[in-house]
């Protein structure tokens, strides 16, 4: 399998140099492939992109709105939707008539660091990225536009909520998430994530699940801080709402539901625990790190009436040091009837991921009813 740092390489650079001078004749485009493409097979994927930016700094116009002007002029059309609102992928003849793809990475750093420089800049630096998110993405760059000049980039942003770009609309949410994976955290949203809310509120029942994906992403960012504030969210918003919505609030609670959050789980009815008896049992006492290992769970209802129920399960894997920790993992959802027993089997993956490293020791797994512990068992990790 190709290298995911390979999708900015020696041809991306050619090509924004041959797009950059086309847009702008004085492009001085050897210093700039010289500049980028130097030792570029050698560096990781996102100093790749800096290596870019870097070169770009050295090439393009001082002057801030000289350099927007020939970026803006150079770039390819803005990608296509589906019928849902969803991005295509870049097509060949969009790549061809302008700058596209991955090396627009490059492209909003630069307007990242220009674009902090005072007002103005930032000014100029928003409507470049307005462009730029129509072709990639500007989630990235956007934010220090945001840590800098909060009060510009929160008007732009309030106005952006209506515009017609699909892609400019999602950037409003997914810019501005308090803890966007692999961007800068922007610690005082963290803190207090009320600049935001306006625009969720505006974008949450938006005509594309692009968008409305992104705002469930976003509340689910803000509710790692202040899970009580998207219980409430939840509660409010479910009244009336359309399954479109429904569907997103679902989506920005998953992490209170699966946590047993006692607010977020009575926003969604699921405030009674089981009524009844349940077990959880493994299909063998010891498994090996790469194999997987089943688990089968029994709720046996003892309600006169039929439950409402989330079961989720927790796997306590051990670390290094010999301690454990618990991750939960989606289970099910179902409505269990009056006196109704069901049966639920599910493969759990021992294979290693990126994210987590898997140690050899005593295993608890426990299920997850409500949010509530209603049942454990155990088994043996092997390396092999």
């Amino acid at each position: 399998m190709e290298p995911f740092k390979n999708l900015i390489n020696r041809d991306t650079v050619a090509t924004a140099s041959r797009h950059l001078r086309r847009a702008w004749p004085r492009f001085d485009h050897k210093r700039f492939e010289a500049q980028a493409a130097t030792g570029l097979e050698a560096l990781e994927f996102k100093a790749r992109a800096m290596q870019l930016a870097d070169a770009l700094e050295a090439t393009l116009p001082d002057d801030f709105n000289a350099a927007c002007d020939a970026l803006e002029a150079s770039l390819a059309p803005p990608l296509a939707l589906d019928a849902q609102g969803e991005p295509l992928k870049l097509g060949e003849a969009q790549a061809e008539s302008g700058i596209a793809g991955w090396a627009l990475w490059a492209v909003g750093e630069f307007v990242a660091r220009r674009g902090v420089a005072s007002e103005a800049a930032a000014q100029r630096g928003l409507a470049c990225l307005h462009a730029v998110t129509q072709r990639f993405t500007a989630e990235f760059a956007i934010r220090s536009l945001i840590q800098r000049h909060p009060a510009l980039a929160f008007d732009t942003l309030g106005q952006w909520v209506n515009d017609p770009s699909t892609h400019v609309r999602r950037l409003v949410s997914e810019g501005s998430r308090p803890r966007l994976p692999w961007g800068l955290r922007l610690q005082a949203l963290v803190l207090d994530p009320s600049p935001t809310l306006p625009l969720l509120r505006a974008l949450q029942d938006d005509p594309s699940s692009y968008v409305r994906r992104s705002v469930a992403n976003h509340l689910n960012d803000i509710a790692k801080d202040h899970p009580d504030l998207v219980a409430g969210w939840v509660r409010d918003h479910r009244i009336d709402a359309p399954a479109s919505r429904d569907a997103l609030l679902r989506h920005s609670s998953r992490g209170l539901i699966k946590a047993g959050h006692a607010p977020t789980l009575a926003a969604w009815g699921l405030a009674n625990g089981l009524q009844g008896d349940a077990s959880l049992s493994l299909s063998a006492k010891r498994a090996a790190v790469g194999g997987e290992i089943g688990l089968q769970a029994v709720l046996q209802s003892r309600a006169r009436k039929p439950q409402l129920l989330v079961v989720d399960y927790a796997v306590h894997h051990v670390r290094a040091n010999g301690s454990a920790s618990p991750k939960v993992f989606k289970g099910w959802k179902l409505t269990l009837a009056a006196g109704e027993t069901r049966t639920l089997d599910k493969r759990h993956s021992l294979k290693p991921v990126t994210t987590r490293t898997l140690y050899p020791g005593t295993h608890v797994v426990d299920l997850r009813v409500n949010g509530v512990v209603v049942a454990e068992a155990a088994f043996e990790l092997s390396p092999t």
